[in-house]
């Protein structure tokens, strides 16, 4: 569905109870002077001279000499497609996270959990590649478990390299040697892991795993990391370095997370914006359990709306059904580009609400929160609840905030700006050379405290990557949190990093040794 961008679309910050046209130019970000000047250039290459008498290793070498090209950033590639592959409950979907360095799949201590072959993108070593979690494969079964040892055979068609998972505490079973079988027929290129390796014992099991013909088998503990490192420094040498089998990953629409509490009203927004009765709405919290993505279409841009499971106090204590929901609604915010808190303005703020919108904060999300059912609300009792909300989200102030009704689509228009300049703001660099003007002001204007009769002084600083914004700061001492949190406030207020965290590391770089 395609909404109207009229003038109505307004005030992301203003109070929701009027409902009087608003003016159209608040909704507009800010026209932001990223220009390097003459001045900006020559300080940054001053500033880099500066450096060459400091202690500097292969890391800082390698960040101050990369040349930022967005469109380098926004390329798409080709991506080679590296299979994990094995019988079931030998620690398949265990690898996949401990590779991704997340928990991105469905994990239980029982066979079976996982059935479809799902793609994810990771890296190792500057390395980037699809790596495919596919389901046990079995020999002689029926009904399902059928159909999951089918979706692993598609898988091996389509990889350019397999790690061929086996259970080195178990040992090879007949199983075992069948799909080796099947990996001799596919031709492919195959890195044998002996998974669930703790110790030195586990790793004479290992060595037993020489019988199958596949080469060295790497003793790996899934679980805990040990030897992974090695197992994947192998597996990316046999990938090709041309895909036969990858495809091509567009970048597609932006991707917009709707989380929160159960019950505060994410499937009804998500039906609002559609325009139809897209997920099960129903009084008794917790009734979306797996996310449902929706492309929708606003103000004449598409958007990938995702609708998730309601995020309890007590993901630990939840087994089954709402165990898997939890899992795959951190899955949903880590593939979001932009999460939308939902927070029931009927109710006052709960410490859940607050460890819902810090989740995203945490993942390195975009975010704008919502306040849901603002209609309900009593005209006298706005403003104070305005106050109580300013104090309570103190530390998140620079988050966009939405007053709308998610049932009956009051100022429900309004999120899409919001959305817009988060998003924005995620995406956006400052020029070194500008970065360091800004902070040389800063700093004269207003010196880092002397500690100890010492004093620190920023050297350089450099931003090192978007979606979050990150930046580096060169200094001759630490630098104090709350100096940190001063300049992320004034980069802020200077470059309108309205809607994205923002992360500020600082190198402490000696002189050099004459």
């Amino acid at each position: 569905m395609t909404h109207d961008s009229s003038a109505s679309e307004a005030a992301l910050n203003a109070v929701a109870g009027d409902d009087a046209p608003l003016d159209d130019a608040a909704t507009v970000a800010p026209d932001l002077d990223l220009t390097e000047t003459e001045d900006d250039v020559a300080r940054e290459r001053a500033l880099r001279v500066g450096l060459e008498e400091f202690e500097l290793d292969e890391e800082d070498q390698a960040l101050l000499s990369s040349e930022w090209s967005d469109e380098e950033s926004e390329a798409e590639q080709i991506l080679p497609v590296l299979a994990i592959i094995g019988r079931p409950n030998v620690g398949k979907s265990t690898l996949v996270n401990r590779i991704l360095g997340r928990r991105e799949a469905v994990v239980e201590d029982k066979p079976g959990v996982t059935r479809d072959r799902v793609s994810y993108p990771a890296e190792w070593a500057g390395r980037r590649f699809m790596l495919v979690d596919t389901g046990g494969w079995e020999v002689d079964v029926a009904g399902i478990e059928s159909k999951v040892a089918e979706q692993a055979e598609v898988a091996i068609s389509l990889a350019d390299a397999v790690v061929f998972v086996v259970d080195a505490a178990v040992g090879a079973t007949a199983t075992d040697e069948r799909v080796v079988e099947l990996l001799r027929r596919s031709g492919k290129p195959v890195v044998l892991c002996a998974n669930k390796v703790d110790g030195a014992s586990g790793e004479a099991d290992a060595a037993y795993l020489w019988a199958l013909g596949l080469g060295e088998p790497f003793p790996v503990s899934a679980l805990h990391g040990r030897g992974t490192g090695d197992l994947l420094d192998a597996a990316v040498k046999a990938l090709p370095s041309k895909s036969a089998h990858g495809t091509l990953r567009p970048s597609g629409p932006r991707r917009v997370a709707l989380v929160g509490r159960p019950n505060v009203g994410k499937s009804s927004l998500l039906n609002k914006i559609a325009g139809s009765e897209r997920v099960v709405v129903d009084e008794v919290a917790g009734t979306t359990r797996d996310p449902v993505d929706e492309l929708i279409e606003l103000r004449g841009i598409p958007y990938w709306f995702v609708d998730t499971a309601g995020i309890r106090r007590r993901v630990h204590q939840t087994k089954g059904a709402d165990f898997y929901a939890s899992l795959r609604t951190a899955a949903a915010i880590d593939k979001a580009e932009v999460g939308v808190v939902l927070v029931d303005a009927s109710a006052p703020l709960t410490e859940q609400d607050i460890r819902v919108i810090q989740q995203v904060v945490d993942s390195g999300r975009a975010l704008v929160i919502a306040y849901n059912k603002w209609d309900l609300m009593d005209e006298d009792r706005r403003p104070y609840l305005e106050r109580e909300i300013e104090k309570e989200l103190v530390q998140i102030q620079w988050a966009p905030r939405v007053n709308l009704s998610a049932r009956t689509g009051w100022h429900s228009e309004r999120l899409v700006p919001a959305i817009e300049r988060s998003l924005a703001s995620w995406d956006r660099r400052i020029p070194t050379g500008k970065l360091n003007s800004f902070l040389g002001e800063l700093v004269a204007a207003h010196p880092h405290p002397l500690r100890g009769g010492k004093q620190s002084r920023i050297l350089f600083a450099t931003q090192a990557s978007t979606r979050p914004p990150r930046f580096v700061i060169f200094a001759t001492g630490f630098i104090e949190a709350g100096y940190r949190r001063f300049i992320e406030r004034r980069l802020r207020e200077t470059f309108g990093f309205e809607g994205t965290p923002i992360e500020i590391s600082v190198r402490v770089r000696e002189k050099r040794r004459r």
